[in-house]
């Protein structure tokens, strides 16, 4: 995907959601996932907040700590700041991560989530669902879904993240 095809699909994520949003909005906040969900959580901000005539309140989360696969050794995680500033209790939680694989990231955020209250529902929005669930969870919202090889990694580019150009690309495991 190119710069054109991720704002396309940014648009066309953000029809869908504001859509399906009950009181035009009003009950729903957006949580992107650190690293890659936060840059794509504020531009579906800036979009939602266009539709809707309302700003959604933004929050995000670092779910390090929350991961199922501490306890298999290797470096100590780097933790970053998790920014939830809004009431979590009964509202329509829009998760927001670039890329869905196995499904054990999503985990880890609902895990989190959580301890912030019990919402009225989660929606999960990602960029690209590349297959290959490891767990049960599906996106509500996928701006495109790809065929990738188990080996091969897909990768988001953005200019927020200091990438010269937005740009999705797929690419052998361990590459630069």
């Amino acid at each position: 995907m190119d710069s054109e095809a991720i704002g396309r699909a940014l648009s066309r994520l953000a029809r869908e959601i504001a859509e399906r949003s009950r009181n035009g909005g009003a009950d729903l906040a957006i949580v992107g996932i650190r690293r890659g969900g936060v840059h794509l959580a504020r531009r579906l901000r800036g979009e939602l907040t266009r539709l809707l005539g309302q700003e959604p309140p933004l929050g995000t989360l670092d779910i390090a700590l929350y991961r199922d696969d501490l306890s298999r050794g290797g470096a100590a995680p780097v933790v970053g700041p998790t920014d939830i500033q809004f009431k979590v209790e009964g509202r329509d939680i829009l998760l927001v991560d670039d890329v869905l694989y196995t499904g054990r990231t999503i985990r880890a955020a609902l895990d989190e989530i959580v301890d912030f209250g019990r919402p009225r529902r989660v929606w999960l929005a990602v960029l690209v669902d590349r297959g290959g669930r490891e767990l049960p969870i599906a996106a509500d919202f996928a701006g495109e879904t790809v065929a990738v090889a188990p080996g091969d990694d897909v990768e988001v580019r953005l200019v927020e993240g200091g990438a010269a150009a937005d740009e999705v690309v797929v690419k052998p495991r361990g590459t630069p």
